[in-house]
């Protein structure tokens, strides 16, 4: 990830390490689920040596949920930072909820995600922060 590409977690990370406000849309209440890295390519992997009749689509991700505001607290906290929220109106297209169903992947691929959310942000701050020294 680029430190400014524009997604949730670089955005609250950089924000955080920065001590700027994290930006929240709306109450923070939508939902979404964060698949690490590392997750995430053993499930590429795993699809490139699937059977060759098995041409997919199939979804991968981590189908644990949490609110915006969940993420953004937990990035403040990890970051060490003293960061407020700042809440935004809501965009009308912005999703409610995004959780992938996952039975595919682990029924063909015999994948599911390892890493939680509390394993992968302190790894992503850290790289964040080595990143923006």
């Amino acid at each position: 990830m680029h430190e400014d590409d524009g997604r949730v977690v670089s955005n609250f990370i950089v924000q955080a390490l920065s001590g700027r406000p994290i930006t929240l849309y709306g109450d923070g209440q939508q939902t979404r689920s964060f698949c690490y890295v590392d997750d995430m390519i053993d499930a590429l992997v795993r699809l490139m040596q699937s059977p060759a009749d098995f041409t997919g689509p199939v979804n991968v991700g981590n189908p644990q949920e949490f609110t915006i505001r969940q993420l953004a607290e937990k990035v403040v906290k990890l970051a060490g930072s003293s960061s407020q929220l700042s809440f935004e109106p809501l965009p009308s297209d912005d999703p409610r909820q995004r959780r992938p169903d996952i039975a595919l992947a682990k029924s063909v691929l015999a994948w599911e995600p390892t890493t939680s959310l509390d394993q992968g942000l302190p790894k992503t701050i850290a790289y964040f922060r080595a990143q923006l020294a």
